[in-house]
């Protein structure tokens, strides 16, 4: 995003990219850092950075936590609409000690976790009370996986609304490796309660 924050305002980058957690659209078209959500530190670098979310704004987003947070960054968000992420793959993941041994592939039903966790920042981002629910899996449709990832690759992930109704959904995604198609597949949710809220 190129410019500096004036005023507390900061002009909204093409295709809705660029929003960080703290942000909010002004009537005007203008994207607004929220004075109450946001650090100094974090309103300094929102015009700086290339990317919408860092690992610290996933981290208040998704429930999952290392070893399973299986995303490190999301690159592009129009919201309700379209999301990319990326995982940084590297041979410290737990996973490649067993799978396989001397030579590592990550499991295809990961990179499927990987896309779903990306596409969960789109659903949490906007839902309220998001602390007091959790979003499950409810099917898996036309998955395909077309090469492998390996250590060193870097998983650019993209999910798209298919449809969505109340606390339910569907989404297809993409899984690239340097342009390159690793696995596809078309996810279905649901927005349920967290046991125990």
């Amino acid at each position: 995003m190129a410019g500096l924050i004036e005023g507390g305002r900061i002009p909204r980058a093409p295709f809705g990219r660029l929003r960080a957690l703290s942000e909010v659209e002004g009537r005007d078209g203008w994207t607004v850092a929220d004075p109450i959500a946001t650090s100094e530190a974090e309103k300094r670098h929102l015009a700086e950075r290339d990317f919408v979310y860092g690992i610290a704004d996933i981290l208040r987003l998704l429930p999952h936590r290392y070893p399973f947070l299986l995303v490190d960054r999301i690159l592009e968000l129009e919201p309700e609409m379209r999301v990319v992420g990326l995982k940084n793959v590297t041979i410290n993941e737990p996973f490649f000690q067993g799978h396989f041994p001397g030579a590592p592939v990550m499991p295809g039903v990961l990179i499927i976790e990987a896309m779903a966790q990306t596409g969960g920042v789109l659903i949490f981002r906007d839902l309220p009370n998001r602390e007091e629910k959790l979003v499950y899996f409810t099917g898996i449709e036309d998955a395909r996986f077309r090469r492998p990832v390996v250590p060193g690759d870097q998983l650019r992930l993209e999910m798209k609304t298919v449809s969505r109704r109340n606390d339910f959904g569907k989404m297809h995604g993409k899984a690239t490796v340097d342009g390159k198609l690793a696995a596809e597949a078309t996810l279905l949710f649901a927005i349920v309660p967290r046991p125990g809220t």
